[in-house]
C-alpha cells in the first residue's frame, strides 16, 4: 500500500502515521450503514490483491461478506503465495485467481484481474488483503458515484486507521489521523490509497488504452497509486478522501518493517515526480517534498549548532526555549483528540512529546535517505526493488 503522508510542513510542525492482524468484523463500530438499495444500479467490483496473507485474509472477507449493499463480485488475487492465503479464500462465495509470482507483483496481479473480471464494471473497489471495511463502506461508495456529479468523480479513497495497542502503531494511527483531516479539509487527494479505495471504472478503461500501458496499472513506478491518480486527475476527474468510508488496516509492527515501508513509498514518489516534472498537479506534492527537505535541514542544523556552542563553551539555555515543546504538545494532543477510536492512551502519548519527536526525527531519517537513494539510482543505474526489500523487513516469506 502507498499513500500520501502528511505534509512535510505538518512533519516540521509536530505533526503526529499502516497493518492489524486479526481484526475482526465485530470490532468496527462506525458509522451508519447506508441504506441498502444505495447505488444498486452500479455493478461494483472488487479487487483484492494479495501476498502470503492467510493470516489476514478472512477478515477481510468477512468484512466484505456483511456489506448493506453487496458486491457485485468480488476476486481475490493470490500472486505467487507461499503459504495457504488461495485456501482461506475459497472457503468464502468468492472468485479466486491464483497468479504465479509476477515480475510486476500487485500492479500486474491487478491488471491481469481487473481485464478478466472487472473491465465492464461501473465501480472497481481494490482492497488490500490486510483491510477491513465497515458494512457501510459499498453502499456509500456506490452513492458516491451515483450522485448527480458522480460523473466528474475519478475516485474515493478511504479514511483508513488501525487498531493496534502497542506505542508503534498508535504513532502511525496519529499519522494518518492527521493526513486524513488534511484531505478531507482540502476536499481533494493526490493519491487513492490502494488501502482501499474505489475508482471510476470508465476513468480506468480510458487509462488502459493508453499505448504505454498493459492495463491502467502502470508498471514502471514502485508507488502505482499515486501514479495511477495522478492519471486520472490528469483527465479531468476529482479524487478525494470519502468522508463516509472508514477502512482497518495492518501498521507496521516494528522499526524495520515500518522503515521499509516508508522508503518504498517515498523513493516512488520522488521518482514519479522526477518523471511527471513540475505542473499543477505535482506541485503541492514538490511543495512537500521541498519542505520535508527544509525540515532535515534544519533538523540537521540545530544538532550542528548545539554541538558546536558545548565544545566552544558558550551554550547558554534560555528559559523561554521551553514555549517551543509546549507549543509541540498543545498541537499533538489537539490532532489526538481527532483519533478515531482514540483512549487514554492516545492522549497520554500526545502530551509526553517525546514519542512523537523521536517519530518525527525517524521520519526525517527515511526521507534524507530516500532521496539519496534516489540520487544513487540515477547515478548507478542501479534501482532496488523496494517491494521485496518491505516483504523482507517485515519478514514476509
Amino acid at each position: 500500500m502507498h499513500v500520501a503522508l502528511p505534509s512535510a510542513a505538518d512533519g516540521m510542525a509536530r505533526s503526529s502515521g499502516d497493518r492489524a492482524t486479526g481484526l475482526t468484523v465485530r470490532r468496527v463500530t462506525e458509522p451508519q450503514e447506508e441504506p441498502a438499495d444505495a447505488g444498486l444500479a452500479l455493478r461494483v467490483v472488487v479487487l483484492v490483491p494479495a501476498y502470503n496473507e492467510a493470516g489476514s485474509i478472512g477478515a477481510t472477507l468477512d468484512g466484505l461478506m456483511v456489506q448493506s449493499r453487496p458486491a457485485d463480485l468480488i476476486v481475490v488475487i493470490p500472486n505467487g503465495c507461499t503459504d495457504s492465503t488461495a485456501w482461506e479464500a475459497r472457503k468464502y462465495p468468492v472468485t479466486v485467481m491464483e497468479l504465479p509470482r509476477l515480475e510486476h507483483r500487485k500492479s500486474e496481479a491487478l491488471n491481469h484481474a481487473w481485464a478478466q473480471y472487472a473491465y465492464d464494471a461501473d465501480v472497481v473497489v481494490c482492497l488490500d488483503a490486510d483491510t477491513v471495511l465497515p458494512p457501510n463502506a459499498l453502499a456509500a461508495w456506490a452513492r458516491e458515484f451515483s450522485a448527480d456529479d458522480g460523473a466528474l468523480l475519478g475516485g474515493s479513497s478511504s479514511k483508513f486507521t488501525m487498531q493496534d495497542p502497542g506505542l508503534l502503531g498508535r504513532l502511525q494511527k496519529a499519522e494518518f489521523a492527521t493526513w486524513t483531516d488534511t484531505a478531507l479539509r482540502r476536499g481533494r487527494t493526490s493519491v487513492l490509497a490502494g488501502t482501499g479505495c474505489a475508482i471510476n471504472n470508465s476513468v480506468l478503461r480510458r487509462i488502459a488504452a493508453r499505448e504505454d500501458r498493459e492495463g491502467p496499472w502502470v508498471y514502471t513506478s514502485q508507488v502505482e497509486d499515486f501514479e495511477l491518480t495522478y492519471r486520472i486527475r490528469e483527465l479531468g476527474y476529482l479524487c478525494r478522501v470519502s468522508p463516509d468510508v472508514r477502512a482497518y488496516t495492518d501498521s507496521m509492527k516494528t522499526i524495520r518493517a515500518l522503515w521499509g515501508q516508508r522508503m518504498k513509498w517515498q523513493v516512488g514518489t520522488v521518482e514519479d515526480l522526477l518523471d511527471l516534472g513540475i505542473n499543477r498537479l505535482t506541485l503541492r506534492d514538490w511543495a512537500q517534498q521541498a519542505m520535508g527537505l527544509l525540515g532535515v535541514f534544519l533538523k540537521l542544523l540545530w544538532i550542528t549548532v548545539i554541538a558546536l556552542s558545548l565544545a566552544l563553551g558558550v551554550f547558554r539555555f534560555i528559559l523561554f526555549w521551553w514555549l517551543v515543546p509546549v507549543l509541540f504538545v498543545a498541537l499533538d494532543i489537539k490532532r489526538a483528540l481527532r483519533i478515531p477510536h482514540r483512549d487514554w492512551k492516545d492522549l497520554v502519548i500526545a502530551a509526553s512529546f517525546f514519542p512523537q519527536e523521536l517519530f518525527m526525527w525517524l521520519r526525517s531519517g527515511w526521507f534524507l535517505a530516500s532521496w539519496w537513494a534516489v540520487l544513487r539510482t540515477k547515478i548507478t543505474r542501479r534501482r532496488i526493488d523496494r517491494w521485496e526489500a518491505q516483504y523482507t523487513a517485515e519478514e514476509i516469506n
